[in-house]
C-alpha cells in the first residue's frame, strides 16, 4: 500500500460539491484517511476566474504512482475537467503531493522538489492534517514550512453544521429484522458495453439490504455514494466500457461491506438504442430496448444476471381458428368445394386480432464461467419468439410485411415465452446446466380489458431434462432461489 497525499481545489462552479464529488471517487482505489478543512484561496497571479477552495487529503491506494496519475486525472475529467490551458479556471483540481517519500507534481517525481514548500494553498491544508510530514529535501516540516510561507489572501472557511446524532445505528422501537431497506428511482447516468462501443444510459437503480433488528435503518445517503464509486471503478477498470453485471455486482459487494449487511441486491434498468433496418424499404432506424441487470451479494459471493425487454405483436391463434372455421362454412355454402376452400385458407392469412406485446429474459451464468451474452442476441431471441417484430418507423410495404408475417405466424402468450426459453438453449447451447434462465411476456390485449401474461424459468439443466422427457417438474428454479436471495426447496 502507497500513502499518498493529495491536494484538491475548485474555483468553477458549486466548488464544495466539485471536491465532495471527487473525494467520492476517488474511494473507488483509494481509502480516504484524512481530509483538512476547506481553505479558500486567491488564485495565484495569472489565473484565470474566481478564488479557489481548496483541501488537503491523506489516503491510502495499491496503485503505483503512474497507475494513480492516470487514475486521478480520469476523476478530473469525470467531474467536467476541460484541459482548456494551464492557468484555465478549473471545476476541479487534483494534485498529487507526496507518494510515499517521494514529491509529485504533473507526474514526475523529484527530491527535492521546489513547488510545494512554497505553495501555501497546498501546505496550509497540509499542516492541518499532517504537521510532522516532513517534506523530503528541504528538512522541514509541513507545520514549519505553512509557518513560513506567505498566508496571504487564503482563509480558512467555516464547516457547515455538524450532527453527531446517528439514528440509523440506534435500536429501532420494534426489534424485528427487515428483508429489503434501500432506495428505489435512484436515476444516474452510465457508460456500459452494447454491441462492442461505449453506450451511454439514462440508467435506474434500486439498491436494498437486509437490516438486523437492532438497527433502526440503513444509511441511505451512503447508496448514493456507493454508486458513484462503484461506476467509477469499473468504468476506469479498463480501456473497454463496462459491462451492466459488473456494475450491479460490484455495488452490491460494497453495500455488504458499508451497511454491515448479510446480503444486498441491486437492479438497474436502462434504455438503449441498436439500428435496425425496416423489412422492405430498408430505412434506417434505432430501436429502443430495454438492458437489465440484477446482482444479489452476500458473504459467500456475488451472483447476477442479465436480460432485456424488447417489444414486437402476437396474433392470437384462437381467434383466427374461429375466423377460419366461418370462412371454410361461408365459402362452402357460396358454392366452391371443401377442398378449394380449404386450399383457398392455407394460402391466405386469416384474419384474427392482434396485439402489442413486450417479452423478456433474463440469463445468469455460475461465477467462474467466463461466458459470454450480448444484448443484442437477448433482443433477437424476444423479438423472433412473438408472431413478428415491430418498427417505430414504417412504409406501407414495411406495414404489410409486418402484419402478413404476423397473421402467417400467430402466437399464444404461452407460444413467445416457450419460444424464449428454446431459442436461449440454442443460442447458448455450450452453457452449462447451472445456467438460469427466465422467460416472461405480457400482451397488451386489443379486445380485452385484461392483459395476458405468461412466465417461465429454470436452469439449463432442469429445461433441457423437461424437453428430453416431457416430464412436468413444478419445481424448477426460480430467480431469487437462483441468485440465492432464498435457500433452494427441500427436495423430499
Amino acid at each position: 500500500m502507497h500513502t499518498v497525499y493529495l491536494g484538491l481545489g475548485s474555483n468553477l462552479g458549486e466548488r464544495q460539491g466539485n471536491i465532495l464529488q471527487a473525494l467520492q471517487k476517488l474511494r473507488a482505489a483509494a481509502r480516504i484517511e484524512a481530509v483538512s478543512s476547506y481553505y479558500e484561496t486567491a488564485p495565484e497571479a495569472g489565473v484565470a476566474g474566481p478564488a479557489f477552495l481548496n483541501v488537503a487529503a491523506k489516503v491510502t491506494t495499491e496503485l503505483a504512482p503512474a497507475a494513480l496519475e492516470s487514475f486521478v486525472r480520469k476523476v478530473e475529467v469525470a467531474i467536467g475537467r476541460q484541459r482548456a490551458g494551464h492557468l484555465a479556471a478549473r471545476a476541479i483540481d487534483i494534485d498529487v503531493l507526496l507518494v510515499d517519500e517521494l514529491q509529485c507534481d504533473f507526474g514526475r517525481f523529484e527530491v527535492p522538489h521546489p513547488y510545494l514548500a512554497r505553495r501555501a494553498f497546498n501546505l496550509v491544508p497540509l499542516a492541518e492534517i499532517a504537521p510532522e510530514l516532513r517534506i523530503p529535501g528541504t528538512g522541514k516540516a509541513v507545520a514549519e514550512l505553512a509557518a513560513a510561507v506567505d498566508r496571504t489572501g487564503v482563509h480558512k472557511k467555516e464547516r457547515s453544521l455538524h450532527f453527531f446524532a446517528n439514528r440509523q445505528e440506534e435500536e429501532p422501537d420494534v426489534k424485528l429484522s427487515i428483508d429489503r431497506a434501500g432506495v428505489s428511482s435512484l436515476k444516474r447516468i452510465v457508460r456500459l458495453d452494447i454491441a462492442g462501443r461505449e453506450t451511454v444510459f439514462n440508467g435506474v437503480f434500486t439498491m436494498v439490504a437486509d437490516l438486523a433488528p437492532d438497527r433502526a435503518g440503513v444509511h441511505m445517503s451512503r447508496f448514493s455514494e456507493l454508486l458513484e464509486e462503484a461506476t467509477l471503478e469499473v468504468l476506469g477498470r479498463s480501456e473497454k466500457p463496462g459491462r451492466i453485471e459488473d456494475v450491479v455486482s460490484q455495488i452490491a459487494r460494497q453495500i455488504v461491506a458499508s451497511q454491515q449487511a448479510l446480503r444486498a441486491d441491486v437492479r438497474l434498468r436502462a434504455d438503449f438504442g441498436l439500428e435496425r433496418w425496416t423489412p422492405v424499404s430498408g430505412m434506417r432506424g434505432e430501436e429502443t430496448y430495454a438492458l437489465l441487470g440484477i446482482a444479489h451479494a452476500d458473504r459467500d459471493g456475488v451472483r447476477r444476471v442479465v436480460g432485456v425487454e424488447a417489444e414486437g405483436m402476437t396474433a392470437c391463434p384462437c381467434a383466427q381458428l374461429m375466423v377460419r372455421e366461418h370462412s371454410l362454412r361461408e365459402l362452402t355454402e357460396a358454392g366452391f368445394s371443401e377442398s378449394d376452400a380449404r386450399r383457398a385458407l392455407d394460402a391466405l392469412p386469416v384474419a384474427t386480432h392482434n396485439q402489442r406485446g413486450r417479452g423478456a429474459i433474463l440469463i445468469g451464468v455460475p461465477q467462474g464461467e467466463g461466458l459470454d451474452i450480448r444484448a443484442e442476441d437477448l433482443v433477437e431471441i424476444v423479438e423472433n419468439s412473438m408472431s413478428s417484430e415491430t418498427y417505430d418507423l414504417l412504409k406501407r410495404p414495411d406495414e404489410f410485411f409486418i402484419v402478413n408475417k404476423a397473421h402467417h405466424n400467430p402466437k399464444f402468450v404461452e407460444d413467445v415465452v416457450r419460444g424464449i426459453l428454446a431459442r436461449a438453449l440454442d443460442v447458448y447451447a455450450d452453457f452449462p446446466d447451472e445456467t438460469f434462465v427466465s422467460a416472461s411476456q405480457v400482451n397488451y390485449e386489443s379486445i380485452h380489458k385484461h392483459d395476458a401474461f405468461a412466465e417461465a424459468f429454470g436452469t439449463f439443466g432442469e429445461l433441457r431434462t423437461e424437453l428430453r422427457t416431457g416430464a412436468y417438474d413444478g419445481r424448477k428454479t426460480d430467480l431469487a432461489t437462483w441468485l440465492g436471495t432464498r435457500p433452494s426447496p427441500v427436495v423430499a
